[in-house]
């Protein structure tokens, strides 16, 4: 916001000076505000569309976002607009999108979610679980999954007998408001000592206590190309 001058707050000023400070604001106002925001994610978003967009550098785009992996973008998704016109930012309502449901078309082996379509190969129906990063789940070797990586949003632990460790899946049929709707799509890079046979733990970015209220869900996994 515009703060005035100390001077220009001194009584008897002439019509003159009025004018000038008149002027000097509306030339601050003029200046876009250029600064990092945030966007609200609609079926069918990008990084490769949002950074078109928004005209910003699309590496650049990806790394303010560290987080969020390209293939899980979903409807409501906060997305961080790195040196953005705020002005630019801005959506009327009337521009946001229902969210998808999922759609399988069978005969093509594709399954269709948030505005993305995805090759799947089978599929894998399997009692899920879900972990969080607290120590008292992960044991010594800390918040990582099998491989070293810091676990995130779409690291699941597999019984590599049934799921091959590094196959990606999408998940579907789960419920967790820390976990995309509808679907997500997930890499089997964990491994737990209780995940055997048609198994999965699925790894949510909460509170142990939040992720607690997981339970145990009967999910299907798409098995993608």
């Amino acid at each position: 916001m515009f703060k005035q001058r100390k001077g220009l707050r001194k009584l008897g000023m002439g019509i003159k000076s009025a004018v000038i400070a008149a002027g000097l604001l509306g030339a601050l106002q003029a200046v876009p505000a250029y600064a990092d925001s945030v966007h609200t994610a609609k079926n069918g978003d990008t990084f490769y569309f949002l950074a078109k967009q928004y005209g910003v550098n699309l590496d650049k785009l990806m790394k303010a976002n560290p987080s969020i992996e390209a293939t899980n973008i979903y409807e409501g998704l906060k997305i961080t607009i790195p040196g953005q016109n705020m002005q630019a930012l801005s959506v009327s309502g009337s521009e946001a999108q229902p969210l998808s449901t999922l759609k399988v078309l069978t005969a093509d082996r594709v399954v269709q979610a948030w505005g993305k379509s995805f090759n799947y190969k089978s599929t894998v129906k399997v009692k899920a679980t879900a972990y969080s990063a607290a120590a008292s789940e992960n044991g010594k070797w800390g918040p990582v999954d099998y491989y070293g990586n810091p676990l995130k949003l779409g690291t699941i632990a597999v019984d590599p007998n049934v799921i091959p460790m590094g196959t990606k899946v999408l998940v579907t049929g789960h419920s967790h408001p820390d976990l995309p709707k509808n679907a997500f799509v997930a890499t089997a890079t964990d491994q737990g000592g209780a995940i055997k046979g048609n198994r999965i733990d699925i790894f949510i970015p909460a509170s142990p206590q939040k992720v607690n209220e997981f339970g145990f869900q009967d999910v299907t996994l798409y098995v993608l190309d």
